[in-house]
């Protein structure tokens, strides 16, 4: 059996996997990990965690949080566990009452059950995972363990602080909630890294420990929260400094002191290395919140692009789609697809391959009546949900990727090598007279019809809108002339420290038009070029920062009333 095969679990017992989720960053699971996931029946985890594995997990798999959600009242998920909490004063037969968790966990795995244990960090680090196994081994639940990438060494990666170099180190690992005057003293001796956990009000109170112990007040240290999310910050000073300047920076008082934070304490730590090494925090949309107004569907591969720049992506759909009010014209072209009456098919958009999909799927057809049929996309997107549909398209613009770029490349009817003269395009309920107008023109004869419909999206929560008119987004994308009709009507104009890109000038037009100005166009119409103007644009506007001494701030920092914020980079 290969190390990486998943053993098959008991009938009786079942089987669970401790599982490292790492400290962050959903990338940063293993592959390992991710197999696990994919064949689990329960998840058990805390929720901040489930937000990293969850993806990974099957779609029917039961959600089990070992902490109460303060924004539901019930447990989030799939399925619906059917689970037997035992509190602190219930005795189960030869399983140690640790905690609720390793209840749960046991309960999970009965009935041949396989379940996913997943922890922040590294289960060998964990506070409660080896109590839990000791839970399971009593209670002869077969269990193994998956490493993830510790917290204490992962944050640091993130915020450019290497913990060795080429001299070689001692590296301490404190965790400042449990850690003895012993331990202080230890490590306060030592000239080596130190690396401690804590929360944002404690701190300052574990640098004053190690001062007392004997390090030096301007030893350099780096204190970051959040670590490996695009919400990471990281402040840089002295064990002597570190309480002013997160005062300073209004990072305290808070009532978000509780959150936890990774302290490096060391010259490894100094502020002259982190201008170099940190790679995460200075990526040109770092911690930008940017709206993504489009269809989910539509939305996934640009917010993924986003993410890679740093960003933070919030989709917020504005377009609807809705079947046909009539659907009778669709129902006889694509029936005409399989009697041959055409010789083309054009798809103009994503939503207009899912349309021609789902009438497929109704009728028992697949990809194979396209035999014999040409097919063209206007663009890279349309051209790959085609691919996951099956179908390779003949011809996809070669130059700008719209109407136009097609028509472009579109041969014109010759009636000795087309049989058939005629296409057919499935479209939105908008009108597309500049393809119809261009096709006729090469002498084709087309059956225009209404695919689908795209109406006016519901408008989003009243905390979105709000943020969408005072200022809350760094930046906002228009990926077409509707989706700035449809965002204004439903949320309000962009407050006007929102950066503003647009996919092309038609859309750039509209926008004006509602008294928005444009600072971003794509150089082509392409919503991957779009999101690539937007993260030339940050690394144009950080680099000027820099140049001029000033501190990196996010747009949505200048609105009037926010907070200025220095951070370090």
């Amino acid at each position: 059996m290969s190390p990486t095969t998943l053993p098959a679990a008991g009938p009786e017992h079942g089987h669970v996997t401790f599982l490292g989720a790492g400290p962050g960053d959903p990338g940063l699971l293993t592959l390992r990990a991710v197999e696990a996931l994919s064949s689990a029946d329960v998840l058990v985890a805390e929720h901040e965690v489930l937000d990293v594995i969850r993806t990974h997990a099957r779609q029917n798999v039961s959600v089990v949080p070992t902490d109460p959600d303060p924004s539901s009242d019930t447990y989030p998920g799939t399925g619906t566990p059917q689970l037997t909490v035992v509190d602190s004063a219930s005795k189960t037969a030869a399983i140690p009452s640790v905690r609720d968790a390793a209840h749960l966990v046991m309960e999970a795995a009965r009935g041949g059950r396989r379940v996913v244990r997943a922890v922040t960090g590294d289960p060998g680090l964990d506070a409660y995972a080896a109590e839990e196994m000791l839970a399971c081994a009593a209670a002869g639940v077969p269990f193994e363990v998956v490493p993830g990438v510790a917290t204490v060494v992962g944050v640091p990666a993130y915020a450019g602080v290497p913990l060795r170099d080429e001299r070689g180190a001692d590296v301490r690992f404190v965790d400042a909630r449990t850690a003895s005057d012993r331990c202080w003293t230890e490590v306060g001796a030592s000239d080596g890294t130190v690396v401690v956990s804590a929360t944002l009000d404690s701190v300052a109170v574990a640098a004053g420990e190690l001062v007392a112990a004997g390090r030096k007040p301007d030893t350099p240290l780096t204190v970051t929260v959040a670590g490996t999310t695009t919400r990471q910050r990281t402040w840089t000073a002295t064990l002597g400094t570190i309480a002013q300047t997160l005062k300073q920076a209004k990072a305290l008082p808070s009532p978000e002191g509780g959150r936890p934070v990774i302290a490096v304490v060391g010259e490894r730590s100094a502020a002259a290395r982190r201008d170099q090494l940190s790679w995460f925090e200075s990526k040109p949309l770092f911690g930008w919140k940017v709206l993504v107004p489009r269809t989910k569907e539509q939305s996934a591969s640009l917010s993924d692009q986003l993410r890679s720049y740093g960003a933070v992506p919030y989709e917020v759909p504005t377009i609807a789609v809705e079947p046909p009010r009539t659907p009778q014209q669709m129902e006889r072209a694509v029936k005409g697809l399989v009697t041959g009456r055409y010789e083309w098919i054009a798809f103009t958009s994503v939503n207009a391959v899912r349309a021609v999909r789902e009438k497929f799927e109704e009728y028992g057809l697949d990809a194979r009546a396209f035999a014999g049929i040409k097919v063209a996309a206007v663009g890279e997107q349309t051209a790959k949900a085609l691919v996951a549909f099956g179908v390779k398209p003949d011809l996809v613009p070669s130059g700008e990727q719209s109407a136009a770029g097609l028509l472009e490349d579109w041969p014109p009817y010759d009636p000795v090598f087309d049989p058939i003269d005629r296409v057919f395009l499935p479209r939105a309920d908008i009108a597309t007279e500049t393809l119809v107008a261009g096709l006729i023109e090469l002498g084709w004869e087309v059956d225009d019809v209404t695919a689908y419909r795209t109406v006016r999206a519901s408008p989003p929560p009243a905390e979105t809108r709000e943020a969408i008119k005072g200022g809350g987004f760094d930046a906002v994308l228009f990926t077409s002339s509707s989706t700035v009709r449809n965002l204004v009507g439903i949320a309000g104009k962009p407050h006007n420290v929102t950066v503003i890109a647009c996919i092309g000038p038609a859309t750039a037009k509209t926008a004006e038009e509602h008294g928005l100005r444009v600072d971003v166009m794509a150089p082509e119409p392409s919503v991957h070029k779009l999101a690539e103007a937007l993260a030339d644009f940050g690394l144009k506007r950080r680099a000027a920062a820099l140049e001029a001494g000033d501190p990196v701030t996010r747009p949505s920092e200048r609105r009037p009333g926010a907070r200025r914020r220095r951070t370090t980079t």
